[in-house]
């Protein structure tokens, strides 16, 4: 336990919480966008304009907040429009590319949510685009929504995933995207000393930025406290800690996973302001994991241990 703490699990069993999530933007929860509702999709594609000036979609804008308003990758871009809960500006695609499904749910998807499609030659797009391999598709969207802390936990039984510090976009993306899978029901980021969810972050997470509710605070440590108030066990991962993580009693109950910067880790104050840290069993010659794979390693296992409690 982190220093003057000793809560014991059987305190914070999570009575009389709400049963229901407060309402939140739109989708958040899910695949709410579900298909687009697209009955008479096999006759309908996207609007396709002819080829603009390079730098029409906004690319280095800054925007408040975590970002996202640039998103790049096919399957970032199929996700987008999926999800549905943010306005999609315009989908760029380069002219020529070879047929393909994703391409074609693209087509149907912008031409169900009304997306302008705009088609590019390849040196127009490679200017416009921000990572090295956009897939030849890439959609600008407004900024992605984001939570209050306390929405997060205005859960049955939250289970969090929260970054201390990480300032490797493809890290971040990776989180995302194991978050997504693992069940999480939200992140929280910090809006200083970490990285902005950008292209890199969005392809990287396959579209997860979509599904996952992110909270953007000030700080880790005092979104460390706000959750503790709320009754949510704060778990630091860190490789020294002596007690393993496969050795976690409380997975079941409300919980924050704290994830620490490549290389130095957790904060010293977010060390100290967590109820328990927990390490991985190294069991090679590798002193220690990449912070998204230990990111995935540590969030499968509550969720094993969440499924298998019927949670």
């Amino acid at each position: 336990m982190a220093k003057g703490r000793n809560r014991k699990p059987q305190q914070r069993s999570g009575q009389n919480r709400p049963t229901q999530r407060a309402a939140g933007p739109k989708g958040r929860g899910g695949r709410s966008g579900g298909q687009g509702g697209g009955g008479n999709r096999d006759s309908r594609r996207g609007v396709r304009q002819p080829e603009g000036a390079p730098g029409s979609t906004g690319e280095g804008r800054r925007t408040k907040g975590p970002g996202g308003d640039r998103v790049e990758g096919r399957q970032a871009v199929r996700e987008l429009l999926l999800a549905d809960t943010r306005k999609v500006i315009e989908i760029v695609i380069v002219d020529g590319l070879d047929p393909s499904a994703i391409l074609e749910d693209i087509e149907l998807l912008a031409a169900d949510r009304g997306v302008r499609i705009r088609e590019v030659g390849r040196g127009a797009f490679d200017a416009l685009a921000q990572t090295e391999s956009a897939q030849g598709v890439l959609a600008e969207a407004e900024p992605l929504p984001t939570v209050d802390i306390e929405d997060l936990v205005d859960h049955p039984n939250p289970f969090l995933v929260m970054v201390d510090s990480v300032t490797d976009p493809h890290n971040l993306g990776a989180i995302f995207r194991s978050a997504d899978a693992a069940g999480a029901t939200g992140i929280v980021l910090p809006k200083h000393r970490s990285a902005r969810i950008g292209p890199t972050v969005s392809k990287t997470a396959a579209g997860a930025i979509e599904h996952v509710p992110v909270a953007n605070v000030a700080g880790v440590p005092a979104a460390i406290q706000t959750l503790q108030k709320h009754n949510v066990w704060v778990i630091g991962l860190d490789e020294a800690a002596d007690r393993s993580i496969f050795e976690f009693d409380i997975a079941d109950q409300p919980l924050c996973l704290v994830l620490g910067a490549e290389g130095p880790g957790l904060s010293r104050l977010t060390r100290e302001r967590c109820d328990q840290l927990v390490s991985i069993p190294m069991q090679g010659a590798v002193a220690s994991l990449n912070v998204s794979a230990a990111a995935t390693v540590a969030m499968f296992d509550v969720a094993r241990r969440r499924l298998g409690q019927g949670s």
